[in-house]
């Protein structure tokens, strides 16, 4: 059985071994002390939530959301940054019970909705779709590097 609970303080033991493989999955180098004093840093000064998902005790997967707003519409709503499931807990329904987590935090909280970005290749788009997301079929998305 899977159990989510958000993650607090107490939680950075369970939650930075899965925040580094998610770093290596996107070719980053390990660095668990690193990960450990930027999440500490987000949950401490609330820039951040994260959900962890639990099997038996044991962390399997994890998502974090940022805060921002749309001056267009005039209000606040999340960034799903992060997604992340071990390699053998995946095709469990892991990841749609992060994801159902954070609609239901977005919910709870009034928040317009969420945002997320993903690999143009990423096999998980099928679990985004079925789950209700959308393809934002109307802007692109830049970025310019400092």
């Amino acid at each position: 059985m899977i159990t989510i609970k958000q993650a607090d303080l107490l939680d950075l033991e369970d939650v930075v071994p899965l925040f580094d493989l998610y770093r290596v999955f996107y070719y980053q180098p390990s660095n668990q002390e690193a990960a450990t004093e930027f999440l500490k840093d987000r949950i401490t000064k609330q820039e951040s939530v994260i959900f962890i998902a639990y099997e038996k005790a044991i962390p399997v997967g994890f998502t974090q959301l940022y805060q921002t707003f749309s001056s267009v519409s005039l209000q606040p709503y999340l960034i799903l940054n992060d997604l992340f499931v071990l390699k053998n807990h995946r095709q469990k329904k892991v990841g749609s019970q992060l994801l159902e987590s954070a609609k239901k935090y977005c919910r709870e909280k009034g928040q317009k909705g969420l945002a997320m970005e993903t690999a143009i290749d990423n096999p998980a788009q099928k679990l985004y779709e079925k789950l209700e997301w959308k393809k934002d079929s109307h802007c692109f998305h830049y970025f310019w590097t400092a």
